[in-house]
Parts: structure tokens; C-alpha cells; sequence
């Protein structure tokens, strides 16, 4: 070889290096993008350099621990943004229900010492309205987060099903360019790579590379997203068991939209909002009806027992909403949920939890199987009773009756949310000052209608009205107070656990991602004394090619 082909080989390797050195530092902010080194070796003929590879500095390993680092971190940041909102919400004393409880029994204390007052009987009116107002309020701020998580839940698929599309179409466009030039150009690799860990921000996925080359994307169950150059949409949808409620949907071979089940989507924004509404905000609105059922029934039952002031009956001093249940969309029976109600002589049994409701025989009479969802456990046979002249199936403080139950069917389901939206209902029923009834029948046992009225100063039913803030009105086992102070302490628990994963988990994240930079991120100091050398490679290289010259026309001159 001459020594202006070493030397052309020289500034050709001179000229590609410094091309990939200014492609790196132009590229220093760009996300995803990862350091390019060139690699020269001997050429293959009698001397010279050649450029054996531009190679991507890219990490498979390590870019998989980060991308699953980062899914945590997304989950835990989405969680901790909402349940803060609650915590904040539940440990305000001005705006909090303990306070307003507290009111509203001072103000039964106050009746007590004035029974026949009318300013004391105006006080009980207006803390009970001001009480369920903020019951109402409660359940309303809780409702609008329901509905905010399923318009985000709608806003993360729409981006999930973009970058798989976007990922499919990297996938053929790689392939392709492999066909063409045997290898493929590292913007479109940095691309994919990008894409994948943008993905990895919305939702837990499995990266599997087949041959080396091809990105397959699946969910922890298994579920495609992307194989090869196909891409298989996810879809929000309407709970089968509560259309109130948006979870995930795929369709399957037949082209029919089937539910995913709310455990298999984990990580990611995505996963971390469905994890806070399972675990919080399904829990935190049903204690908050619970809490508002195990008033009303209570003061309601106690209230009943006394006279008001024109000798009647006490009337049901609070309203309150009813359980809601919803019948399974793929159902074979045609029998549905008529009607719901509490039993009120069962109430110490209400739970706030919802409940799965199964068929496990047609009868006559039908067998049911009653599943608990805050822990999957199935109620014993002896807590769950069915009348089939009524149709009425009882179990944990509440009544269901089905019409057409003679058409229950085995494998039909129904979802029982017993207290979550009760206080959304919850008022104050009465209006009259007379009709609080604060005295107490001579003969209580005896019938309303022989009741006699023992006199505007009988305070011992305002008494024990009273007496309730401390009686163990919450399934049985907690007062009002205490069952308020356990919700807003296990909110406190759950938001500092999160708060401290989050920490950690972001610790990691962070100490992955230096680990990446530091193998795949572009460090100017470096690439300004890679740019120096070059320079000098190629002027060096310019300098062969110049005395190669000079040697040509000194040889030239001789023959002159």
C-alpha cells in the first residue's frame, strides 16, 4: 500500500471519529441518547487504519434494572400524590369530622340541661345539618378522586397504546435497515430504547429480545403488547362488576373485550394508581360510610325510644343512603338485585369492605358464597342466610333481594358495595324543633300508641343520645371517635410507608441511573480532549498525505 493510501486511510478514520465525537456532544441532552465510540483497527491490506464499528455504548443489563427501578419510582410517586390528598384531608381539625361528631353531641349535653329550650333544640338541628353536610362533602371529595383516577387510568392507556404502536414500528424500521445495510443505524436502537423506558414510567412490562434483535413487550400476566411489527391495544373500560369504575381491557382471539384483573397491572404511574384506589380510596370511602351508617342507625335506633313534644314517637333523626350492588355484565341467570338495605338488627356486623356475591348452586333454594375484597376471605355458611319466600339474602349488616331469584343461575356473581357511597346520602330528617325527642316514655316497653308523655323537663332519652358518642356504635368493637381516629392514624401510617418506599426506591433509582450515564451518557470533558486528539490524528494523517506528496515531486524533478 502507498503512503498516501495509509495516509487517506488516516483522515478517512481521523474524519469519522471526529464526526461521531461532535455527534456526541451535540447529542448531550438528549434523552435516551448513549455515547458512540469508534473502533479502528489494522486495515487488511499492506498497512493503513480502517473503522471496524461505530459501537453504541448501551448496557442491556443494566438498562432492564433501571427501567424496572423506575417503574417502582413511578408507581410509589403517583400513590404518594394521592393519598396525600387524603391524609391532608383526614388530619385537618377544622375542616375533619371529629371535630363536627364532637359538636353535635355538645350540643345533645346542651339539650340535656334544657330539654324543652328552644335555642338548645335549634342547636341539635343545626350541628346535625352541619355534620352531614360534611359527611356529604367527605364522600364528595372522595368521589371526584374516583372519577380523576379513572380519567388518568383513560389518559395512561391512550399513551401506552401510542408507544407500542411507536415500538412495532421501530421494530420493522430496524429490521429493515439490518436487511439493507446489515446493521442497524444506532438512532433508531436509542429510539426503541427510549421508548421502552418511557413505557416503563406508565406500566410494569417483560422485555424479551428475540434473536438479539427484535423487542417483544408483554404484562407481568403474560398479555402481549408488542410482538415483532404487531401491536395489541389495551382499552379502558367499565368494570364488568361496577361501571363506575375504569380498569383495563384487552380483546381477545374472538375479538371480545375481557377485563383484566385489577393484581396483574403492577408498576408504573399506571399500577400505582390502581394500587392507591384498591388499597386507600376504596377503604377510606367505605370507613367514611361506615362511620356515617353506624351514627345514623344508631342515633336513629335511640331516637325512636323517646317522646318529643307532642307525646309521638321519635322520628328517624338522620337519612341515609342504601347499599349498592351491581349485577356482573356476563351473568347467565336473569335475576338482579332489586333492592338493598341495612339490617339494623345486624348492624354491629357492617364492615367497610365491599363484597363479591357467587352462585355456587341453583336450589331451589340457591346456595351463595360471600367473598370478602379487602381480604378474599369467603364468609362462614352461619353468617350468611337466604329467605326464599322473600328472596332476601342476608349477610354482614345488610339485605339483599333479588327479583326473579328462581333465575339465579351457578357462577353468577354480584358485587355488594355495602357503605361506599352511603354518605353520600346522609342528611338531617328533621326540621321541627318539637320532633326531637329528648324525653323517655314512663313505660317504654309498652306500645307507642299507650305511651304516656311524662313532660317538656324529661331529659333521659337526650341522655342517652348522648351516651351513644361513647358506646361502640362501628362494627361492634369501636366508638365513633375511635373509628375516626383509626381511619385518619392508618391513612398517617400508609402515607408515611409510602413516603419512605419512595425515598428508597428513588435512591435506587438514582444510583442505576449514574451507572448507565457513567457507561452510556456523554461526559463533554471527555468528548472535548477525544475532539483534541482527533484533530491531531487528522492533521497528522494531512502531514503523511503532504511528504507522500513531496516525495512524488522530489522523484519527479530527478527524472527532469
Amino acid at each position: 500500500m502507498s503512503i498516501f493510501s495509509i495516509g487517506l486511510s488516516g483522515l478517512n478514520a481521523a474524519q469519522n471519529a471526529l464526526n461521531t465525537t461532535s455527534n456526541n456532544i451535540s447529542n448531550v441532552y438528549t434523552p435516551g441518547y448513549n455515547r458512540e465510540l469508534v473502533l479502528l483497527g489494522e486495515s487488511r491490506a499492506d498497512g493503513g487504519v480502517r473503522v471496524n464499528d461505530i459501537q453504541r455504548q448501551f448496557n442491556q443489563y443494566v438498562a432492564s434494572q433501571l427501567n424496572a427501578a423506575t417503574s417502582s419510582s413511578s408507581a410509589l410517586t403517583a400513590y404518594q400524590s394521592q393519598i396525600s390528598q387524603i391524609d391532608n384531608l383526614l388530619a385537618d381539625r377544622e375542616a375533619g369530622l371529629a371535630p363536627l361528631m364532637q359538636h353535635f353531641f355538645s350540643a345533645l349535653e346542651d339539650l340535656a340541661g334544657a330539654p324543652s329550650d328552644p335555642a338548645a333544640r335549634q342547636g341539635v338541628l343545626g350541628t346535625a345539618d352541619t355534620l352531614t353536610a360534611q359527611f356529604r362533602a367527605f364522600d364528595g371529595y372522595l368521589q371526584d378522586m374516583q372519577a380523576g383516577i379513572n380519567g388518568q387510568i383513560a389518559d395512561e392507556v391512550t399513551q401506552i397504546n401510542n408507544t407500542t404502536e411507536q415500538l412495532a414500528t421501530l421494530n420493522r424500521e430496524i429490521a429493515l435497515a439490518r436487511a439493507r445495510h446489515g446493521e442497524a443505524p444506532n438512532g433508531l436502537l436509542n429510539q426503541r430504547d427510549q421508548l421502552v423506558a418511557e413505557l416503563s414510567e406508565r406500566l410494569d412490562v417483560r422485555l424479551n429480545v428475540q434473536d438479539g434483535k427484535t423487542y417483544n413487550i408483554s404484562l407481568p400476566n403474560g398479555q402481549p403488547l408488542v410482538s415483532g411489527t404487531d401491536h395489541y391495544r389495551l382499552e379502558a373500560m367499565d368494570s364488568p362488576g361496577d361501571p363506575q369504575r375504569t380498569v383495563l381491557g384487552y380483546r381477545d382471539s374472538g375479538g371480545n373485550l375481557v377485563a383484566l384483573p385489577e393484581s396483574t397491572v403492577k408498576g408504573g404511574a399506571l399500577g400505582g394508581l390502581m394500587d392507591f384506589r384498591a388499597e386507600t380510596l376504596d377503604k377510606t370511602q367505605s370507613q367514611i360510610g361506615q362511620l356515617a351508617v353506624s351514627l345514623a342507625v344508631g342515633v336513629n335506633a335511640q331516637h325512636a325510644k323517646g317522646m318529643d313534644l307532642n307525646g309521638e314517637p321519635g322520628e328517624a333523626f338522620f337519612a341515609i343512603g342504601t347499599p349498592r350492588a351491581y349485577s356482573h355484565d356476563r351473568n347467565n341467570g336473569t335475576a338482579e338485585i332489586g333492592a338493598t338495605r341495612f339490617d339494623t338488627d345486624q348492624i354491629q356486623n357492617l364492615r367497610a369492605t365491599d363484597y363479591t356475591v357467587r352462585v355456587t348452586a341453583d336450589g331451589p333454594p340457591p346456595e351463595f358464597q360471600v367473598i370478602r375484597q379487602d381480604n378474599g376471605q369467603a364468609l362462614d355458611a352461619d353468617e350468611v342466610s337466604f329467605d326464599p319466600a322473600e328472596g332476601e339474602l342476608s349477610f354482614g349488616g345488610v339485605v339483599l333481594t333479588f327479583d326473579d331469584a328462581a333465575n339465579l343461575q351457578v357462577n353468577d356473581r354480584f358485587e355488594l358495595q355495602p357503605v361506599r357511597r352511603a354518605a353520600a346520602d346522609m342528611e338531617s330528617n328533621l326540621r321541627d324543633l318539637d320532633k326531637i325527642a329528648a324525653a323517655q316514655p314512663a313505660n317504654p316497653d309498652d306500645d307507642p300508641a299507650d305511651w304516656v308523655f311524662t313532660g317538656s323537663g324529661d331529659n333521659r332519652n337526650a341522655l342517652a343520645l348522648q351516651d351513644l358518642q361513647d358506646a361502640l356504635l362501628v362494627g361492634g368493637r369501636a366508638s365513633l371517635s375511635q373509628a375516626y381516629a383509626g381511619m385518619v392514624s392508618g391513612v398517617g401510617n400508609r402515607t408515611n410507608i409510602v413516603q419512605v418506599n419512595l425515598e428508597a426506591r428513588q435512591g435506587l433509582t438514582d444510583q442505576l441511573r449514574a451507572v448507565q450515564q457513567s457507561e452510556s451518557g456523554v461526559n463533554l470533558d471527555e468528548e472535548a480532549a477525544n475532539l483534541l486528539r482527533y484533530q491531531q490524528f487528522y492533521a497528522a494523517n494531512a502531514r503523511v498525505i503532504d511528504t507522500a506528496s513531496t516525495v512524488f515531486d522530489t522523484i519527479l524533478g530527478l527524472r527532469n
